[in-house]
Order: C-alpha cells, then sequence, then structure tokens
C-alpha cells in the first residue's frame, strides 16, 4: 500500500473543491481526481474515501458542484482539506439559484447530478452527469498537486479554454 500510495504522490493532479448541501448545511472537500469520462453525454467522476466526513452527505445528495482551483488558491484547497474546521466560514462562497454551494473566484465549475455511487475498496468512486458549467477565471492557471504540496503553473504555460467564459442552465 505504501508504494502505491507513493506512485500517485509523484503524479500531478488537478485540485477541485467539491461541493454540495448537507443535511446541516453547506459540506465541501478538496479532490484531486476528478476527471473526465465521456464527453457526450457530459460525464466526469471522482472518488472519496467512505471514511470522509462528507460521505454521509454525498451518499444522500442529488447534485454537487465541482469548483476547479486556480493556481493562486491552494490556501483554498488546504482548508476544505482541513478535519475539523467549518470549511465555509471565511465566506468566500455563494449558493447557486438551484441551491448548491460554489466557491468564489475558481478557475471553473461544473454543477452535476449524481449517477452512480459505486463502492471501490474503502472509497467510492461517484459518477456525475454535468448540468452547467462556468469560467469565473478562465484566464487563471490550475492549482495542481504534486508531492505532497500545491503548485501553479505559470502565466506562460497556462492557456484560457478555447470555449472562453460561458454558461449553461443552472451555473452562476
Amino acid at each position: 500500500m505504501r508504494e502505491f500510495k507513493s506512485l500517485f504522490r509523484h503524479h500531478a493532479a488537478a485540485v477541485a473543491v467539491v461541493t454540495l448541501t448537507g443535511p446541516g448545511g453547506p459540506v465541501g472537500f478538496t479532490a484531486t481526481s476528478i476527471t473526465s469520462v465521456s464527453a457526450e453525454p457530459p460525464v466526469l467522476a471522482f472518488s472519496v474515501s467512505a471514511a470522509s466526513s462528507s460521505w454521509p452527505a454525498l451518499a444522500s445528495t442529488d447534485t454537487v458542484v465541482v469548483n476547479f482551483l486556480a493556481g493562486n488558491q491552494a490556501g483554498l484547497a488546504a482548508r476544505f482539506a482541513t478535519s475539523g474546521i467549518d470549511r465555509f466560514a471565511a465566506g468566500d462562497w455563494f449558493l447557486l439559484p438551484t441551491g448548491e454551494p460554489a466557491l468564489e473566484d475558481t478557475r471553473a465549475r461544473v454543477r452535476a447530478r449524481i449517477l452512480d455511487r459505486v463502492p471501490a475498496g474503502s472509497s467510492y468512486i461517484l459518477t456525475l452527469l454535468a448540468l452547467g458549467h462556468s469560467y469565473p477565471q478562465p484566464a487563471a492557471g490550475p492549482l495542481l498537486y504534486l508531492d505532497g504540496t500545491y503548485h501553479q503553473l505559470s502565466e506562460t504555460t497556462a492557456k484560457a479554454p478555447t470555449t472562453g467564459p460561458s454558461s449553461m442552465k443552472g451555473m452562476t
């Protein structure tokens, strides 16, 4: 197990924060396992530990927001990766018109409906149907996680999405 974890510590991954509405209010956590599954229909996936404090809310909600972080948002990633704190206390979030919490000034975000929750070892893999997306900071480079630390690409390496800022139904 140690070697397997080490392998992925040396694999750079984009950082996102998944947010949702739980029974007691907003819930969120940092994720580096977001992946595109299908373009048609637009499906993405992520994994979460069954021991995560967010799992009970994820097990019962229908929709989530995947907030893709910009390179300058390492503090936000660290906050949503910290257990035992009010991750939303800083106030840098808002409710979408559809009721889900979303983070301000992220690179991009996707609102999605959960399709499946598949047990996988000590975790679950959730597949999601994208319902809408937006680009609050389209020119910002992504935040990456590698070997236990956050990194950002230089301005010369980062490129804005070719589709430019846009939104779909259900996003702000």
